[in-house]
């Protein structure tokens, strides 16, 4: 029969087994489009590694429609957090929903102009008379290129924007019936493993747009701010990670998202891309801040844009307390 010390050993060890399973808090994160997308590759390595748990967070991923949705989603509280652009506050907030960037996924800009290398384009000026595609009219893939036409002296109605969904932007551009794209990283590995080439040229040297961010309520911040913590950390140590050894977190993406089996070469050039595209900055100690004054600078361009029609305090728009 077990001694008495090796029974109360037993009976704390499930105590404290017991205990951890209960202090695990559920919440949602909702994804702005489908989750296997090497965009959310920090999210899923996150979750592959533990990252969530060792937060005591027990953490769903769900599927919304788009940055706008999510931000809805997020404001009635339907998710605890959401996936957005660093902008997206700047968009929705005007329109009464009460959502803040609480982390963003680095220092430059998610999307670039990608242009065919047989397009004729030297510079963004020769863009005039080119068709030019964006996923859609109400997307930062939209806002993004009028801010770098407009750096070029450009007008929208120089150029010839097409809204063609997600499919359409690498198809569009294989086949040459679009000279550019305003796109994200692996659609530039896309199109180039189909072998045609491009010259990527990165907004965040045109125009201060930003990256990724996680996206929360007030009601959330103030409820909730342990969860948005450590959802936060979690996730940005993803990043790091990312930074650190692409190859081996590659590998690990692939285990955990099993429709990319057999592209672990393809994943590593992807993530190399968003390290020197996206995720770049230049204190390493400032990845997951967003910047007051990058934001003022991108609500400004699209008020003048006639994109939105108010601005709102900078202040109500971000906060830098979980990037710890």
């Amino acid at each position: 029969m077990p001694s008495l010390s090796i029974r109360l050993a037993a009976a704390t060890a499930m105590l404290l087994a017991v205990t951890a399973a209960h202090a695990a808090e559920k919440m949602t994160y909702l994804f702005p489009a489908p989750g296997v997308l090497p965009a959310f590759a920090p999210f899923q390595l996150a979750q592959a590694r533990g990252y969530y748990a060792a937060e005591g967070l027990e953490v769903t991923f769900q599927v919304g429609k788009g940055g706008a949705d999510v931000a809805k989603q997020v404001a009635v509280g339907n998710a605890e957090l959401g996936g957005g652009i660093g902008d997206t506050p700047v968009i929705v907030r005007a329109n009464g929903l009460p959502v803040k960037a609480v982390g963003v996924l680095g220092g430059q800009a998610l999307t670039q102009i990608i242009v065919r290398k047989d397009a004729g384009v030297k510079s963004l000026a020769d863009l005039k008379g080119k068709k030019i595609g964006v996923l859609a009219f109400q997307d930062t893939t939209y806002y993004n290129a009028l801010a770098a036409l407009a750096s070029a002296g450009l007008k929208k109605d120089d150029v010839s924007i097409e809204a063609v969904g997600p499919a359409g932007m690498v198809k569009l551009m294989i086949s040459g019936d679009l000279a550019a794209i305003s796109g994200v990283p692996e659609w530039t590995a896309a199109i180039e493993e189909a072998g045609v080439g491009v010259d990527v040229y990165p907004i965040t040297t045109i125009f201060p747009a930003m990256a990724q961010a996680m996206l929360a309520s007030d009601d959330t911040i103030a409820k909730k701010p342990k969860v948005v913590e450590g959802f936060v950390r979690a996730t940005l140590k993803a990043v790091r990670d990312i930074q650190a050894d692409p190859k081996t977190a590659a590998a690990d993406y692939v285990k955990a998202v099993p429709q990319h089996a057999g592209r672990e070469a393809q994943i590593l050039d992807i993530m190399q891309r968003y390290n020197t595209l996206v995720y770049r900055t230049e204190n390493p100690a400032d990845l997951g801040k967003l910047d007051p004054k990058r934001i003022a600078a991108v609500q400004k361009f699209y008020v003048d844009s006639g994109i939105v029609q108010t601005a709102v305090p900078v202040a109500d728009l971000y906060t830098n307390q979980f990037v710890k």
